[in-house]
């Protein structure tokens, strides 16, 4: 940790800040992913010399889904990721779309799988499952869920726009409301505790979740993943310019592991 601290430190890499509304940052990402993807530059106003620097700050791609077991396992990693680099790289959290089934689809489903899965997730990363959540996994004959990473997806979209800094934070209680508490993120009222935790206007919030226009922004995050050719959950890819990509890690990946390749790479990228 403090040999990433320092080598930050050294390059004088610029902390970023979050003064535009993240609704021009949604139609700029849009722009570059069509371009096909960007390096995040940043223009500073020299007090000395009155010069414009350019600097770069790096983006990593946080892919993700609500849903996703072993994402849930991850978020303690994700946050510290989220702890050590925020202010050197920006963080962007994009949902997967992981289950988005044309006809509504029972728990049942995939009930059988998680039930054999669940408990290694826990072993290996330390995460616990709630009982209220693990009753629909062992009772999915009485259980009334029909997971869908759509309703989760437009609610993270929605709330960038209040809280851009916070995505990590949000899509780990996303997460936590799941599988630990039990919520069903297909039914608007799990997401009334959130709310009242982040002060998000209730009405404006609900009406934003039904509409066309935060359901689009949620599936271009979807077709996102795609193009970087996400096949699986958890996955950090770092931008380090317009067309340079670095996989840093897919599937449940430790701290110390993604530390050490984030400083790798960065190395690499300022030697240059």
């Amino acid at each position: 940790m403090k040999e990433m601290i320092d080598f930050l430190d050294n390059k004088k890499f610029q902390p970023l800040t979050f003064r535009k509304p993240f609704s021009y940052e949604y139609k700029y990402f849009k722009f570059i992913c069509v371009c096909p993807v960007s390096l995040a530059r940043l223009f500073l106003l020299s007090n000395k010399k009155h010069e414009i620097c350019r600097m770069f700050n790096p983006i990593l791609f946080y892919c993700y889904d609500a849903y996703c077991g072993w994402c849930y396992g991850f978020s303690k990693i994700i946050a510290q990721i989220d702890a050590s680099y925020n202010k050197y790289v920006q963080i962007e959290v994009l949902s997967g779309g992981m289950i988005l089934p044309e006809k509504p689809v029972a728990i049942a489903a995939t009930a059988a799988y998680i039930e054999k899965a669940y408990p290694t997730v826990e072993e290996l990363t330390g995460v616990k499952f709630g009982e209220d959540y693990l009753w629909h996994i062992k009772n999915p004959a009485e259980s009334d869920w029909y997971p869908n990473s759509e309703k989760p997806s437009i609610a993270l979209s929605i709330f960038k726009e209040y809280y851009p800094d916070k995505q990590v934070e949000f899509s780990s209680n996303l997460q936590y409301a799941l599988h630990f508490e039990g919520r069903d993120l297909t039914d608007n009222e799990s997401y009334k505790h959130l709310l009242e935790k982040f002060s998000i206007n209730e009405e404006a919030f609900y009406t934003k979740l039904e509409s066309d226009e935060y359901k689009e922004k949620a599936h271009y995050e979807f077709q996102l993943c795609k193009q970087l050719q996400v096949t699986g959950f958890p996955c950090l890819l770092l931008q380090t310019s317009e067309s340079k990509f670095y996989l840093v890690s897919r599937g449940y990946t430790d701290f110390e592991t993604i530390n050490n390749r984030l400083i790798n790479i960065l190395k690499e990228v300022t030697a240059k």
